[in-house]
C-alpha cells in the first residue's frame, strides 16, 4: 500500500511538473500551435474555451463542497484523487484557452493560477510531514489562492461580457 501511494505521488509530481514546463516553455520560446493560435483569436472560442476552465474551476471547488457536507464526506478521498489529476492537468485547460499570460490582471491570474497548480502538485502527499501547522499553513494557501482565482476569474468573464 505504501509502495503504490508513493508511486502515485510521483507520477502525480511528474506529470504536473512535466505540463507545466511544457506551458511555460512553449511561451517562453514562442512555440505556436498554429490552428489553435488562430482559434484563439476567434470570440466565439474564446468564450466557450473560457466556459470549459470556468468549469473546471468550479469543479475543483466541489472538493470542498464534499469535505464539509456530511453526507457526502465519505466520498472526499474519491474525489481528492480526481481532484488532484485534474489540478495538474490544468496546464492542458489553460493552453486550449491562451498560450500567453496575457497583461495586467490576466497576468496576474496566470501567475497564481500557475503557483497554486504547483502548490496543489507538491501537495502533502510529497511533503510528507505530519506537523499539524504545514497541513494547515498548505491548505490556507492553497484555498486562498483559489478564491483569488476564482475572483480575478469572475472579474475577468465581467470585462469579457462588458466590452463585447
Amino acid at each position: 500500500m505504501i509502495k503504490s501511494k508513493v508511486k502515485k505521488s510521483v507520477s502525480f509530481v511528474l506529470v504536473g511538473s512535466i505540463l507545466f514546463l511544457a506551458y511555460i516553455l512553449q511561451y517562453i520560446l514562442n512555440i505556436r500551435w498554429n490552428t489553435l493560435y488562430d482559434l484563439q483569436l476567434d470570440e466565439n472560442y474564446k468564450r466557450w474555451s473560457g466556459v470549459f476552465v470556468s468549469a473546471f474551476i468550479i469543479f475543483q471547488w466541489a472538493l470542498t463542497i464534499i469535505r464539509i457536507s456530511k453526507k457526502l464526506r465519505k466520498y472526499a478521498l474519491q474525489f481528492t484523487y480526481i481532484h488532484k489529476w485534474i489540478g495538474i492537468l490544468s496546464p492542458v485547460f489553460f493552453y486550449l484557452h491562451a498560450m500567453k499570460f496575457g497583461y495586467g490582471y490576466l497576468a496576474l491570474l496566470s501567475y497564481i493560477f500557475f503557483i497554486n497548480m504547483i502548490l496543489g502538485t507538491i501537495n502533502l502527499d510529497i511533503i510528507k510531514s505530519t506537523k499539524n501547522w504545514i497541513f494547515q499553513s498548505w491548505m490556507i494557501t492553497h484555498v486562498a489562492l483559489s478564491f483569488v482565482i476564482t475572483f480575478l476569474v469572475l472579474f475577468h468573464i465581467g470585462v469579457v461580457f462588458y466590452y463585447e
